[in-house]
Parts: C-alpha cells; sequence; structure tokens
C-alpha cells in the first residue's frame, strides 16, 4: 500500500514518504505508521456517533449518515491500494467521482477522513461538536511532516470527493419523504401510537428511499405475520401470551441482554408530572461500534477500516430500507397495546416501546445483515468484547461469533416486550438475505484474470 501516492508512480513507500517528509522535517518509521494508522478514521467513526447521539436522528435516518460518510471515506482512499476498486456503478446511480491528479503526491488517508468529516457534517445539525476533533485531527498529521502542498491538495481530494457524493445523496428521495405522517386506521390488530409519548410512527415513507444494492425495498418481503386474532388458541393470541410470559418471568440475564441491546436513540422518562429524555446510539451506530471494535482488535489495516465502516454501513442502509417497507405493510400492533387489551391492562414492556409498527424486528434485519458482512470480512467464530454500551452504564458482553451477537440483538427484542417471536425470527432471515446479497452484489478488491494454460494438442 502507498500512504502518499505519486499517481502512475511505482516508487517505494519509503522513498515517497521521504519526498513528503522532507518538504519538513526528517522522515521515521514511527512518522510512517502514523500516516498509515487507521485510528483518525475509526476516531471519525465514533465522533460521528456522538453527534447522530446529540442529535436524536432515528435509526432509518442515522443509517443514512453513516453510509454516505463511509462511502466518501472509502472512495477517497481508493486510490491508495491498486487491490482495492471503486464502488461507481456497484451502487445503483452512483456514477464516476474525481481522480487524483496524474504526476501528484497525495496522503490519500488525510482525504478519506477529511472527506467522511465533510460529509458527516453536511448530514447532521450540531456541526460545532466536530470542531475541536477536526482541528486536532489535522494539526497532527501536519505533526507528522506532511508538507503544504501535499496536506493542501490531500484536503482538495477529499473536499471533491465529499460533494460527489453529496450530490449523490441529494438523488435518494431522502427530502420528498420528509413531512408525511402515518394515518391511523384504529383497525383491529393494527399500530397505534404507544405510552409514554405516544408519539407519530417513524418513517412511514422511508420504503422510497432508493435502495443501494437491492432491486427495490420489497425484494425480500418477508411472508405475512400471524393475522391478528383475539382467540386465545390463535397463534396470534399464543404470540402475545408467549411475550407476556417471558417478560414476566425474566432472569438478571435477560434483563441485562434486553438493556445492552435497547439502542432507543430517544427514551422518553416520565416522573410524575416531569418528562426528560435519555438519549442513546441507535441500532446501527452499535454495529458500527462492534465495527470499530473489531477493527482495532485485528488490526486492520487503513485500507481495510474503510472497507467495513463502507460495506456495514450499506447492509444497514439497505436492511432498513427493506425492514421499514415490511413494517408500514403489515402495520402490526406491539405486544403492549395486544397484551393490554387482551391480557393484562396494568402491564408494561421491560423496554420502551419504540414508535412504529411491529413486524418484522428492526434488530434483527439489520444485525444480520450486519453479522453476514463483518463475518465475510473477519471469519466465522471471532472471539470479541463488545464494549459499546458502558459509556451508558452497562458492562461490557463478550461473544464467540458476530452470529452469537445478532442472535443475542434479535432475542433481546422478545426480552424487552416490544416484539413476538415471528418478528424476531422472520428478521433473521431477512437480514439474513439482505446481507449475502450485499456482498454479492459489491465487489471492493478487483478480480485479477489469469490466463489459462494453452490446451496441448495431440499430434
Amino acid at each position: 500500500m502507498r500512504a502518499i501516492l505519486k499517481t502512475g508512480s511505482i516508487v517505494s513507500v519509503v522513498l515517497l514518504l521521504m519526498l513528503v517528509c522532507s518538504c519538513k522535517k526528517t522522515t521515521s518509521a514511527d512518522n510512517q505508521k502514523k500516516i498509515l494508522a487507521p485510528d483518525p478514521l475509526n476516531n471519525a467513526v465514533s465522533k460521528l456517533t456522538q453527534v447522530i447521539t446529540h442529535d436524536i436522528f432515528s435509526p432509518t435516518v442515522a443509517s443514512r449518515i453513516y453510509m454516505y460518510s463511509s462511502v466518501a471515506a472509502y472512495e477517497a482512499l481508493v486510490p491508495l491500494n491498486s487491490d482495492y476498486q471503486s464502488l461507481t456503478g456497484q451502487l445503483k446511480g452512483f456514477t464516476a467521482g474525481p481522480k487524483p491528479e496524474a504526476a501528484q503526491i497525495y496522503c490519500f488517508p488525510l482525504a478519506s477522513v477529511h472527506a467522511f468529516m465533510k460529509v458527516a457534517r453536511t448530514l447532521t445539525f450540531s456541526v460545532e461538536m466536530y470542531d475541536e476533533f477536526e482541528n486536532k485531527l489535522y494539526e497532527d498529521y501536519k505533526d507528522i511532516g506532511i508538507s503544504d502542498d501535499v496536506f493542501d491538495r490531500s484536503i482538495a481530494f477529499g473536499d471533491s470527493v465529499a460533494a460527489h457524493v453529496i450530490r449523490y445523496s441529494s438523488k435518494d428521495n431522502y427530502k420528498q419523504t420528509r413531512g408525511f405522517r402515518h394515518t391511523i386506521t384504529n383497525q383491529p390488530g393494527t399500530w397505534v401510537p404507544t405510552p409514554p409519548g405516544y408519539m407519530d410512527g417513524v418513517e412511514p415513507q422511508w420504503f422510497k428511499i432508493r435502495t443501494l444494492t437491492l432491486d427495490s425495498a420489497s425484494q425480500f418481503k418477508p411472508v405475512p405475520p400471524p393475522a391478528y386474532n383475539t382467540d386465545k388458541n390463535s397463534a396470534f393470541f399464543k404470540e402475545a401470551q408467549d411475550v407476556y410470559d417471558v417478560t414476566t418471568h425474566m432472569t438478571e440475564e435477560q434483563k441485562w441482554i434486553a438493556n445492552f441491546w435497547d439502542c432507543n436513540p430517544f427514551k422518553l422518562n416520565v416522573a410524575g408530572h416531569v418528562n426528560f429524555a435519555t438519549k442513546k446510539m441507535s441500532p446501527g451506530g452499535h454495529w458500527m461500534s462492534i465495527s470499530n471494535i473489531i477493527s482495532r482488535q485485528y488490526k486492520a489495516d487503513i485500507m481495510k477500516t474503510a472497507e467495513t465502516y463502507a460495506l456495514v454501513s450499506i447492509a444497514l442502509f439497505d436492511g432498513f430500507i427493506s425492514c421499514w417497507d415490511e413494517k408500514y405493510r403489515s402495520v402490526r400492533v406491539r405486544p403492549e397495546t395486544a397484551i393490554n387489551q387482551l391480557i393484562d391492562k396494568d402491564w408494561t414492556p421491560f423496554l420502551q416501546t419504540p414508535p412504529f409498527p411491529e413486524y418484522t424486528s428492526g434488530h434483527s434485519v439489520i444485525s444480520t445483515a450486519s453479522a453476514t458482512v463483518l463475518t465475510h470480512l473477519y471469519g466465522d467464530n471471532i472471539s470479541y468484547v463488545d464494549s459499546t454500551e458502558v459509556q451508558y452504564g452497562i458492562p461490557p458482553r463478550s461473544f464467540k461469533s458476530f452470529r452469537q451477537a445478532c442472535e443475542e440483538a434479535a432475542i433481546s427484542r422478545l426480552y424487552g416486550g416490544i416484539h413476538y417471536r415471528s418478528a424476531i425470527e422472520v428478521g433473521l432471515v431477512q437480514g439474513g438475505q439482505v446481507g449475502e446479497w450485499v456482498l454479492g452484489h459489491i465487489q471492493t478488491h478487483k478480480v485479477i484474470a489469469t490466463k489459462s494454460e494453452p490446451t496441448k494438442q495431440s499430434n
């Protein structure tokens, strides 16, 4: 890999670094490692999560922000390594972007993290939260010894890539889906707002957002859920009874699992006449955090780190579109409403019910899609410790594989009392389909054609 590249050249890494660093200070092995280090990009993702959490973006919108920022970072870094290729023509409607100028030297890691931050600033609100982080980021790059002309050229390239991705984002139908409200029909078995906030349904038009790899939002349309039925012997009633039974006899381990995977961006707390909100990262943010943890644990280089964020965020984005398409098609009632009507009027779920229809489970879909991508990138049976929720006072949990983690994330919604078992099980299948589809239609590594041996002719 070439951290600082003279386009079209085969000059070695060391020589290129010397060419750049000699403009200000003598290069060293330590400085070379700093230029190639993925830490700035990992830290940028963590900073974006802080801002997304602060701004209280919905899980669907958060996935959009992560995706466009990560795609920009990847695209700005692709010239670093000739084994990788652009996402041009692979993401729906994504055309060729700017290229580095021939015979010029760039610091592509700097361009990459700058492109990430530029898109992040464009798609979030509290941009002042980035200022201190970015100032320190660029000071660190300058302290490595990158000359002013290379620094400015790299920043300019990052700007151009970010602008290209931002133009791409402007055509995904996001603006056209703002301001719509879901119409409550009050038909038996259909979703209605739940306490304590009785909030409107989140993103009822999300199925109209342009997908990245899926043919359409309904490509992996799930089987219909059990029909609403008040008969105690019906499949629906048994599912509601199942949620009630599980949540009224919870073990401490089940409570811990439910809390660990809560990922509620906006929990409304009611204490007497006082209401206050508690913020947490979104479900997608949790899986971006897992990607961060894994890339650090396995000392992934910056190219693989950028690839990880890009592919996971693409799976998250298409996963949410697929899931939301079904949510507002079946418009299934939440357990809280059904159990209060049919079983126990005083029952409350362990977790606060999210403000959108029940089927399928979003956690199940996006967790499996993410786990499928991470398994592809890092392998199966990968042990790691997930410390994502420590900042919220929840102890870390250990996992032996991404599959184990996604299955636990899925079942946590039953323990939380916010999903029926069928939404979880079908959601796992749906998410797996999305993840495999993404992997089958996004090629980050160039395919090297090999010449076959000439056929020997017999005499």
